[in-house]
């Protein structure tokens, strides 16, 4: 838990705490959801799979148009 959070701390040296903390929270989900898809046999429905896509958007849309 140590290293997440200070590579955390030095990532919002250079962009918004918002940004930051999404794109953090959205990371741990997708991962989440992921090992629970490739390891545990979790649904690999479509609409599961796009709504994990939809969250990566997310995190690349407020990357790509945050305020550095």
């Amino acid at each position: 838990m140590v290293l997440p959070m200070a590579l955390l701390a030095q990532s919002l040296k250079v962009i918004p705490v918002g940004t930051g903390y999404a794109v953090w929270a959205g990371i741990g989900a997708v991962g989440t959801a992921t090992l629970g898809v490739l390891l545990l046999g979790e649904s690999r429905e479509p609409l599961r799979l796009a709504c994990i896509a939809l969250i990566v958007a997310g995190i690349v849309g407020l990357k790509i148009f945050s305020d550095d």
